[in-house]
């Protein structure tokens, strides 16, 4: 991912490559088997993604009404502790889509905002910029940054709006007047060179919201505490851990690989080697197949939502003006769902927030949001505008998952249900964001095949 991508590269995760040998259980083939705190393995996701999930996330996100994604990015970061450094590199720019790009059904109260790169910079023919070498290659980053007071007041000051809606992440407003529409193909998430401090102290921040984590300094020791701490707590930890894997494998896919001459030039591409760096075993203290599993774990979290959203997203439009192409994304969602209902072992949410939970539950809500709102600290727009995306699916999840039994429309819900609760809405921004971060994992998934493939 551009930004957050390069934001992940510098805090690197060594990926695994299977290569036979007696030491099996230091390379990539220790990703298999059961993944924990689910009923499925790794193998069963493997086929149930690569084979029938994949080639309709990939149809579906082509399509205008999720390809444009309505955004603010010029929101201040507000926090004191993180040094916001723009990155240098011209693979990190956003191209902001211009008024006869959008959709008709889309420009609604568009408002204008600066764009602060040409567009020849995100054509993908760009010269490779040499930008500050990676330090910490074989680290996800110390967590030992300290929060300031200022910061720290802020985010308890900013999550009482969100409580109506019960929502885990901070929701874009499209009515902003700095909010504006990106092309999400135009912009694609891949490696920007973008590193430093800055990139650095990002997840750093990220990684300290974990409310729940055990008292330790290093990422490293985390995983190995894991297993200690209740279902709630692995599922917070786990989420970000396989947001912050997907990036680094769809990195480590999209490489921007240096002209070995003259006669040359740059092209994007896999980078077999920046993917063992990152996930092997050796590298990483055994932890690379650890993050892996993050992932697929957050993909089954992030599908088990979608399934429960289906009575709801059946009944939405996914209006853009385009009879034709409405029509057919109305088929391809309702294809993507019903191929995920039929995945066997989904899972389970009722098992989280049991008893008297309420607090632990709240807490949960309150650190997501903090991340959401750490998205405007990165430096790199590219990274920023994917990691907003991201951010917002994985929370709309959330919401999904722990919004109680009634996922119907406003236009169908029952008078009993009126009485009983707010029926349950989704704008169109998380709808969007929601598809995008699933079809993210997924994408991450078929790489890793795609890498096994090359390793051979």
């Amino acid at each position: 991912m551009p930004l957050l991508a390069t934001v992940f590269v510098i805090m690197g995760i060594p990926l695994v490559v299977c290569q036979q040998s007696e030491n099996d259980d230091q390379c990539f083939c220790k990703l298999r088997g059961e993944i924990d705190d689910c009923k499925c393995n790794v193998e069963s996701v493997d086929v149930f993604n690569n084979d029938l999930v994949h080639p309709i996330l990939d149809s579906l996100l082509k399509r205008d009404y999720f390809r444009y994604y309505k955004v603010n990015m010029f929101r201040p970061c507000l926090f004191a502790d993180v040094h916001v450094g723009q990155c240098g590199s011209r693979s990190c720019a956003v191209d902001e889509c211009r008024e006869d790009q959008i959709p008709a059904g889309l420009k609604k109260n568009r408002s204008h905002g600066k764009d602060k790169y040409s567009q020849e910079a995100n054509t993908g023919d760009e010269p490779y910029v040499e930008c500050e070498k990676q330090t910490e290659i074989n680290k996800l980053g110390d967590l030992d940054v300290d929060l300031s007071e200022e910061s720290q007041e802020a985010f308890k000051s900013w999550n009482i709006h969100d409580e109506e809606q019960d929502n885990f992440c901070e929701i874009e407003d499209e009515q902003s007047p700095d909010a504006v529409y990106y092309d999400l193909i135009r912009n694609p998430e891949r490696f920007t060179g973008y590193t430093g401090p800055a990139a650095v102290n990002v997840w750093k921040l990220i990684y300290d919201q974990n409310c729940f984590k055990p008292d330790k300094q290093e990422y490293g020791h985390y995983l190995s505490l894991e297993q200690g701490l209740c279902l709630e707590k692995r599922t917070f930890f786990r989420m970000i851990s396989g947001f912050h894997t997907s990036i680094n494998v769809d990195v480590t896919a999209n490489w921007l690989i240096p002209a070995k001459s003259a006669f040359e030039q740059p092209r994007w591409g896999p980078n077999l080697d920046e993917f063992v760096k990152r996930f092997d075993a050796v590298a990483t203290n055994g932890e690379g197949p650890n993050r892996l599993k993050n992932m697929y774990f957050t993909y089954l979290v992030e599908m088990r939502a979608l399934v429960k959203a289906a009575p709801y997203l059946s009944h939405e439009l996914f209006y853009t003006g385009n009879e034709q192409e409405d029509a057919e994304v109305k088929l391809l969602v309702s294809q993507l769902l019903n191929t995920l209902k039929n995945f066997p072992e989904h899972f389970d949410e009722g098992k989280l927030f049991q008893g008297d939970a309420q607090q632990l539950k709240e807490d949960f809500k309150l650190h997501f949001r903090n991340i959401s709102k750490i998205m405007d600290c990165v430096g790199c727009d590219k990274c920023r505008l994917w990691g907003k995306v991201q951010i917002t699916g994985m929370g709309t999840a959330l919401k999904i998952l722990f919004s109680g039994d009634s996922m119907l429309p406003d236009s169908i819900v029952t008078q009993q249900h009126k009485k009983s609760k707010i029926p349950f809405q989704l704008t169109r921004g998380e709808i969007v964001a929601l598809i995008n971060a699933f079809g993210r994992l997924s994408k991450s998934i078929h790489e890793i095949e795609m890498f096994r493939r090359m390793s051979k």
